[in-house]
């Protein structure tokens, strides 16, 4: 049986990605953040090993290397967090955090596994999302994290490719998960953390934001859906280096690709309702 580790394995897509290739006949290590997700999760398969990893811990990632004596069939780097706000906003702290968990935690875990996934000519997939090809407003921080992990990607699989290890990108759109559940608190959250004056700035790019994920809401697919693509990742003959999970999310990237950029950027603004200010005319007097 493949063996395959998971990260972020906790809930949403990454629970339904250890569900799904559980199933499919997998050993999956599932990292979690608590014991009690980890205890869900090996109730509903008993075939999932959950192993407590942050991504961000040296000690935890280091010690993923011991899971795996021999080697690691495949890796599916998906742990991950969303920074709200519009960029002149949100705090260096803040973007930090954004790129240690979405970034820097995906390489340290990437470099910790190498060899075992080396010795078995195994796959990486990275979870990235439509805001890694796709820009959002307000949501700066996470796409240009989503960006870089697909940069990433894009090299690792050419430096790797002499060990025949291939790495894909996985897109989903709006994923029927926690965090979009929960957009609207997150989205009064980042207003309520903002200056009055950046608050006041930024007001009608918050009311077309709210207005938009209500619509996207209805919208959102299971987690299932990223679930498949990535399986297809790990076991087609000849894997893609993208996949856009689900129709949407290929609606999304394909907009964005044979659209001219100054033209996205205009239904950017338009999905939030953004309009120029009104500007006054200048006067001037002189003196006589």
């Amino acid at each position: 049986m493949p063996s395959v580790l998971i990260t972020g394995a906790g809930r949403g897509i990454g629970e339904a990605i250890a569900l799904r290739l559980a199933g499919a006949g997998w050993t999956v290590t599932a990292g979690v953040r608590s014991d009690s997700s980890g205890d869900r999760l090996a109730a509903q398969d008993g075939r999932i090993t959950p192993v407590l990893l942050d991504i961000t811990d040296a000690t935890q990632v280091a010690a993923m290397a011991g899971l795996f004596p021999d080697r690691l069939d495949a890796l599916v780097n998906n742990a991950g967090i969303g920074v709200l706000g519009p960029v002149e906003a949100v705090s260096i702290p803040d973007f930090r955090r954004q790129f240690e968990v979405n970034f820097f935690g995906q390489v340290a875990v990437t470099q910790a596994l190498l060899p075992q996934i080396r010795a078995a000519s195994g796959r990486i997939v990275f979870i990235s999302s439509t805001g890694g090809r796709a820009p959002v407003l307000l949501e700066g921080a996470y796409c240009a994290s989503k960006f870089a992990v697909e940069g990433l990607a894009d090299v690792l699989r050419g430096e790797l490719r002499p060990w025949r290890i291939d790495v894909s990108v996985v897109e989903p759109g709006p994923t029927d998960t926690g965090p979009w559940r929960e957009i609207q608190s997150m989205l009064a959250d980042m207003e309520e953390g903002m200056s009055a004056m950046h608050r006041e700035l930024y007001a009608q790019h918050i009311r077309g934001m709210r207005r938009l994920v209500t619509t996207l809401q209805r919208r959102t697919v299971p987690p299932d859906v990223v679930a498949r693509v990535v399986e297809q990742a790990l076991t087609a003959r000849r894997p893609r280096a993208r996949y856009a999970a689900g129709a949407q999310a290929q609606a999304m990237v394909t907009m964005n690709a044979v659209l001219p950029t100054r033209l996205n950027d205009a239904i950017g603004s338009r999905l939030l309702g953004l309009q120029h200010p009104t500007r006054s005319k200048a006067t001037s007097s002189h003196a006589g």
